[in-house]
């Protein structure tokens, strides 16, 4: 009464089993993932902690927003930095991106 035979069915049907592919494709693309986002954003991290945690008085910085400053005053989550003579503003640490060498601001 079926049209198709049992012969042909079978064999369109197609490889029984098989997914183990998938994963192992899964798996390289995860690691390519962790290797070029994950892993150098940690180390960025970890560098701007390192900076962080090193500033001290006097020191000359840049913030994220670019302004340039002189280390007054150092707190537990904030830093006083005078920009001008007579002009000091207070900033959370997590806003300086670098530390410049010592007389760059006395160039400018």
């Amino acid at each position: 009464m079926f049209l198709i035979s049992d012969a042909m069915a079978e064999s369109s049907a197609g490889p029984l089993g098989g997914g183990f592919e998938i994963f192992i494709m899964i798996g390289i693309f995860f690691a390519i993932m962790y290797f070029m986002i994950i892993r150098p954003q940690q180390k960025r991290s970890k560098d701007h902690q390192k900076l962080i945690g090193s500033l001290s008085k006097g020191d000359e910085v840049v913030t994220s927003g670019g302004m340039l400053g002189k280390i007054l005053k150092i707190g537990d989550n904030s830093i006083t930095l005078e920009i001008s003579e007579g002009v000091a503003i207070k900033l959370q640490k997590h806003s300086i991106s670098s530390v410049l060498p010592k007389g760059t601001l006395r160039n400018e």
